[in-house]
């Protein structure tokens, strides 16, 4: 496990595209700071950690926030994914931040689970909407 390199460019998108199949060119939040699982050459996982003025159940600003996490499958349940988010968490509180935020999709219960087994308590729900005008 390790801070993202250059190299790793195209394996990154390969396992961006994992976790976002239907996603366009704009996989990555500008600003961002990525860890990977390195398996020598090929990538098995990662994390990308940027910032947002704030998240919800938080009360500071700006926010340490996950804004993508993926291991393989092959990897899952063997301690990567917490890992990964110690290596997030040693970067937040380098960068002077005090709490950290996440998010999931509602019926994505593995990253539920994942999340509260990593310390995370659920603050809120919701429905987002949108209208074509």
């Amino acid at each position: 496990m390790r801070a993202y390199e250059e190299r790793d460019r195209s394996e990154l998108e390969r396992l961006a595209r994992a976790l976002f199949p239907d996603a366009g060119d704009d996989l990555f939040s500008p600003g961002s700071t990525w860890f990977v699982i390195d398996r020598g050459g090929r990538l098995g996982g990662y994390v990308e950690v940027g910032t947002r003025p704030y998240a919800e159940g938080c009360d500071t600003s700006p926010v340490a926030y996950i804004e993508a996490w993926y291991v393989d499958d092959d990897l899952r349940r063997n301690g990567w994914g917490r890992r990964l988010f110690a290596a997030v968490e040693d970067w937040a509180r380098a960068h002077g931040h005090t709490e950290l935020a996440s998010g999931s999709l509602l019926d994505n219960h593995v990253s539920i689970a994942a999340h509260k087994s990593l310390g995370f308590r659920e603050v809120e729900r919701q429905v987002h909407f949108a209208k074509r005008l």
